[in-house]
């Protein structure tokens, strides 16, 4: 039998900045970013989980308004006292991204909590959106 060894893939990806509509002004100076997320499910529920670096309960803002679901994260560049930036390949600003949810989810009991820049949305599913075995009767 071959040994067989499963390698992670990984890639140099950029940070992907938000995309302003034509004809309107972010009203924060600074750069907005889009933060990588990944979408899990269970029978229960999705959950949602986006890195969201220097971002913390003060400074994080989720809302729902017509089934979108919007996170907001501001970040404050802090510099060490008596230095200045010599070089940086880190860029810093905040984050921001929107996610449609379907009628399937149960609103009205979304939670969310925040531990080192990584967000977790739980989204719960609707009654009729849970998976269900269904019995077979024997006749």
């Amino acid at each position: 039998m071959a040994n067989e060894t499963n390698t992670l893939q990984t890639q140099d990806v950029e940070k992907q900045e938000v995309q302003v509509a034509e004809g309107t002004e972010r009203t924060r100076p600074g750069r907005a970013y889009v933060p990588r997320a990944d979408i899990y499910e269970n029978d229960e529920s999705l959950v949602l989980v986006a890195d969201m670096p220097g971002v913390d309960h003060d400074t994080l803002d989720i809302t729902l308004e017509k089934n979108v679901l919007s996170i907001r994260g501001t970040v404050e560049m802090a510099n060490p006292d008596n230095y200045n930036l010599a070089f940086a390949e880190y860029e810093v600003g905040d984050y921001e991204r929107n996610f449609t949810l379907s009628d399937g989810i149960d609103i009205d009991n979304i939670t969310a909590s925040i531990k080192n820049g990584i967000l977790q949305i739980n989204l719960p599913k609707a009654g009729p959106a849970k998976a269900r075995k269904i019995n077979v009767a024997v006749s």
